[in-house]
């Protein structure tokens, strides 16, 4: 198989009767993945998600298709490197235990007692 036609994951491929003779109707997918399940020569299973017209995935499935038949709309992105900013946990500032109040609560003063009652 040629990996240079072959779909990477997050690629959106237009499948349509070039790739297959089962899709009468085209259909848009976003890959999920390349199955590697052994096949004929020239083709191969995906893991893909089916898109509606909106671009929402409408459906999960698995095609056998032949890679020089699919058009590949929109490669997968490129993954970015991680921001410094994004690389700094989130940290408590403040340096007093959790459940201590900002402010410190006055003590009530001991009441009276009462004779008889401890």
């Amino acid at each position: 198989m040629d990996t240079v036609t072959t779909p990477k994951p997050g690629d959106l491929v237009h499948v349509t009767r070039a790739a297959s003779v089962q899709f009468i109707r085209p259909i848009m997918c976003r890959v999920i993945r390349v199955l590697d399940w052994i096949t004929y020569d020239g083709w191969c299973w995906l893991d893909v998600y089916e898109l509606n017209a909106a671009g929402d995935a409408v459906a999960r499935r698995s095609i056998f298709v032949q890679p020089v038949g699919l058009r590949v709309q929109r490669p997968a992105p490129t993954p970015r490197k991680p921001t410094r900013s994004a690389a700094i946990p989130n940290v408590r500032q403040d340096r007093r235990p959790a459940g201590v109040p900002a402010t410190p609560q006055r003590r009530a003063s001991p009441g009276r007692r009462t004779a008889g009652h401890g």
